[in-house]
């Protein structure tokens, strides 16, 4: 069965203090649950910077590059621009397959929605402008993520570890994104979840863990790694009606479309 990792943050800090082994033990480990690519997703500069250097390390590993949310917080406006060249620079990267984590997040950062909106905005350009595909963050803002991209119909991508409305994903799809699905399809109270994966069409929908966060059932409350996403994928067949092998085989044919990766 080949996996399909398509959202995973490995330069994590946790890997090295949690996962036995750190980094290189977690990779080893989901090679040998027969993880065959991985997208390693960059949430500033600097992070998108190591992101590549690991995707220089490993051939099967390839980056996203972009400027978080919560990350954006950090950077003074006099700083912006700069931050934004430099993700420019990184993103002309031939590893480099995507703009992202870019989006919106109005759980962690309720005060800041303008320039959230602004920093997300000018990314969807970027993205347009270098013909790259999109990794979109959207935590308490779904109205707002629908409206901004819908405002850039050029621009096509994924809404990562998706938490909104069945609706919303059938919207999303007829623009032409992708849906993906994380751990929390495994967990008892994510109804809402199941029930926008069962919209998603098959050949839409991707699997990611968000390594080291949101762990699977039965591995919640552990670090998480790419080891771990059968359990997600597992979920994710049986909400679609098929086998864990077909969920794998779809997800991954998937994710190589979007992200124009063998």
């Amino acid at each position: 069965m080949e996996i399909f990792d398509s959202h995973a943050h490995y330069n994590d800090a946790r890997f090295a203090s949690e996962y036995p082994g750190g980094m290189a033990g977690a990779l080893r480990d989901a090679q040998r649950a027969g993880v065959a690519r991985i997208i390693n997703v960059g949430t500033n500069p600097a992070t998108s910077a190591a992101s590549l250097a690991l995707s220089e390390a490993y051939d099967w590993i390839y980056a996203a590059v972009g400027l978080h949310p919560t990350d954006a917080i950090e950077i003074p406006d006099a700083s912006l621009n700069a931050a934004l060249d430099e993700l420019r620079r990184l993103a002309a990267h031939p590893k480099a397959v995507a703009i992202g984590e870019i989006g919106l997040d109005y759980h962690w950062d309720p005060d800041g929605r303008a320039r959230q909106k602004r920093i997300f905005d000018a990314q969807l350009s970027m993205a347009e402008e270098l013909w790259l595909p999109v990794v979109v963050h959207d935590r308490d803002a779904h109205g707002d993520s629908f409206e901004v991209v819908r405002a850039h119909p050029k621009v096509r991508g994924v809404f990562h570890s998706y938490s909104g409305s069945a609706e919303m994903a059938r919207q999303l799809v007829s623009l032409g994104w992708y849906i993906s699905f994380s751990g929390p399809i495994t967990y008892k109270n994510a109804r809402g979840v199941r029930e926008a994966a069962a919209a998603v069409p098959p050949d839409r929908v991707l699997a990611e863990t968000d390594a080291p966060y949101l762990p699977p059932v039965p591995h919640r409350g552990e670090i998480n790694c790419s080891a771990y996403l059968p359990f997600t994928l597992q979920a994710l067949a049986d909400v679609m009606g098929i086998g864990v092998e077909e969920a794998a085989a779809r997800t991954a044919e998937n994710a190589r479309r979007l992200f124009s990766v063998q």
